[in-house]
């Protein structure tokens, strides 16, 4: 076997890594919908545009969670319905598999993955699915077999693999955290994520490989459930506060985290994997839109729903891995780069989100 691909190889069945990639039966899955977005047709994603013999072939591994549907969804729009396959070990719902290609991918089974590479033509590879935070402390060994594969350097792929605010840890700058400082995650979750990112980084200057990541924020989709993430409270609140009039908080009231709507996260991720790669002066971005608190989300839902109310019990588990992640994210070189600019704002966010829940409460007059 030739020197690269021996390396190559060992470094794949050594390092099953991470970043949203495999998921077993043992992952909790979070929603199975997708995204009510509010993009237009004819949005502007300061990107190049392709032509029908162009369009990249899309393969969305470990694709049956929130982000990966919502992006199989989002991209079929863009490059049409045949050219985005989704993958999962588990049987998708009809609605799901009646919208397009979905098929059987465990990418712990190097061989099968390779064969849908090549008998599909896979030009862009998508790397979803991971344990999430809180959840991932609970079952470490699993969370480290999951995600990153060197299938993408041996097929001359663009590897698209997600990381997260929980890649940086309690030493790193806070407000704002840069895209290069110190990480050290304490999080088995925040700790496969960094791997994710190293790899990918290495794999590019050592074999060219066409790798690009982003940090997301929280990410606040309309039709999920939580799914035991540190920054679900900000999608539980909505569902609470439409059914019940009122939410308990496992997070402190002044606890601020970056948060993103899923509208701009799938956006971002289109736009970095379509621009010009002589543009990208790193390989892993930030990416923010906008950071708040549990108190300052209660106060924008009572605006909407003026009898809601918020109460605290507090997660010492969740509030820890809360207190070593950022309070903001700064993306200046994303913004910079490639013309990266968020839309949702946090009354923007409040609104979509009631409405999509049903709320038919007037919004009250802000003081």
């Amino acid at each position: 076997m030739p020197a690269v691909r021996m390396l190559q190889h060992v470094v794949g069945q050594l390092l099953l890594g991470p970043a949203c990639g495999c998921r077993t039966s043992a992952l909790p899955a979070r929603s199975l919908g997708a995204s009510p977005w509010q993009i237009p047709a004819n949005a502007n994603f300061h990107s190049a545009s392709f032509s029908e013999t162009d369009r990249p072939r899309v393969l969305i591994t470990g694709g049956l969670g929130q982000l990966g549907v919502g992006l199989a969804n989002f991209l079929r729009k863009r490059f049409g319905k045949d050219n985005v396959i989704l993958s999962d070990i588990r049987k998708p719902p009809d609605h799901i598999f009646q919208s397009g290609p979905c098929i059987y991918s465990d990418i712990l089974d190097y061989k099968n993955l390779r064969e849908i590479v090549v008998n599909n033509g896979i030009t862009w590879l998508f790397h979803y699915s991971a344990l999430l935070s809180a959840v991932g402390e609970a079952n470490v060994s699993l969370a480290k077999a999951v995600n990153i594969t060197d299938v993408a350097v041996e097929h001359g792929l663009r590897l698209f693999v997600p990381s997260t605010i929980g890649a940086f840890g309690p030493t790193s700058p806070r407000d704002p955290t840069p895209d290069l400082c110190v990480q050290r995650p304490r999080t088995i979750y925040g700790v496969s994520k960094v791997h994710a990112e190293l790899m990918g980084e290495y794999y590019h200057y050592r074999y060219g490989l066409d790798f690009r990541c982003l940090r997301y924020p929280g990410i606040i989709s309309a039709d999920s459930q939580p799914g035991g993430g540190t920054t679900d409270y900000a999608v539980q609140i909505f569902h609470d506060a439409v059914k019940n009039g009122k939410f308990e908080c496992n997070l402190k009231p002044s606890t601020r985290l970056p948060m993103m709507y899923i509208d701009d996260c799938l956006r971002a991720t289109l736009e970095v994997m379509e621009a010009p790669a002589e543009s990208l002066s790193m390989r892993t971005y930030n990416i923010n839109a906008m950071s708040f608190t549990p108190e300052e989300l209660a106060q924008e839902v009572h605006k909407h729903i003026p009898e809601f109310q918020i109460t605290y019990n507090v997660d010492s588990a969740r509030q820890a891995i809360a207190d070593g992640w950022p309070v903001s994210l700064d993306d200046s070189n994303a913004r910079k780069d490639w013309k990266w600019k968020h839309d949702f704002d946090l009354p923007e966010l409040v609104t979509t989100m009631l409405n999509f829940h049903g709320s038919d409460t007037r919004i009250a007059q802000a003081n």
